[in-house]
């Protein structure tokens, strides 16, 4: 096994996170419903983006892959700086995961890869870094969601699969699969996750970044 410096980050240059994001068309329903709106493509790549912005300004991320079949999407998280690839295997949240940390270790076979969710709007460079830093002690390791029953990251060190199992109920599904959960208490904008409209208020109250700001705005403006 390889081992990760002081600040979380691999030998060879940090970690590749792979984010996961659905066609926008589809993205955020459940949010679309409660918030009494139509699609919300334009609030779900906003939070795409902002994950992404702030996922590649921390210093222990060396580089993001995104997997997505939506051309918007990946032209505009393309411009950001990561890498969009295609979901080749088109079967799911977790195959798309598996497939993007593959494409992350045909180019580093030593990499150590993270899975990310996209809709962290709130999320901090600092605070992801610690949570990386953490994880590095351990060969597969996640960070459950604000609501204590998900998963917002999913981390494998060099050599480990990084073996997803994302879903309902992951937080047990990945402690049984014998990933260590990381204990940190004070990470909550790696923790916020936003599928409800609750969550969202949840994440405007730590402050999200300034697409999901916008969109936000716009969304409250149409009620």
């Amino acid at each position: 096994m390889r081992s990760l410096g002081e600040g979380g980050c691999a030998d060879a240059g940090g970690w590749s996170l792979v984010v996961p994001l659905k066609p926008l068309s589809r993205a955020k329903s459940r949010l679309a419903r409660e918030a009494g709106a139509g699609p919300t493509p334009g609030l779900a790549l906003a939070f795409a983006q902002d994950t992404v912005a702030a996922a590649l300004a921390c210093p222990a991320v060396r580089d993001v892959v995104v997997v997505t079949d939506d051309p918007l999407a990946g032209a505009e998280l393309g411009a950001l700086g990561a890498r969009a690839v295609r979901d080749e295997p088109g079967s799911g949240l977790n195959a798309a995961l598996a497939h993007g940390a593959r494409v992350v270790r045909q180019v580093r076979p030593g990499a150590a890869v993270a899975a990310l969710n996209a809709d962290l709007p709130a999320l901090r460079p600092t605070e992801l870094a610690r949570v990386l830093r953490t994880a590095a002690r351990s060969p597969r390791a996640f960070l459950a969601d604000a609501a204590g029953v998900g998963t917002t990251l999913l981390c494998a060190l060099p050599g480990t699969e990084l073996a997803p199992a994302f879903g309902a109920l992951s937080r047990a599904r990945h402690r049984d699969s014998g990933a260590t959960e990381i204990p940190l208490a004070d990470v909550d904008s790696v923790r916020r996750d936003v599928d409800t409209v609750e969550d969202l208020h949840a994440a405007l109250a730590l402050g999200v970044g300034p697409r999901t700001a916008a969109a936000a705005a716009l969304l409250a403006a149409s009620d």
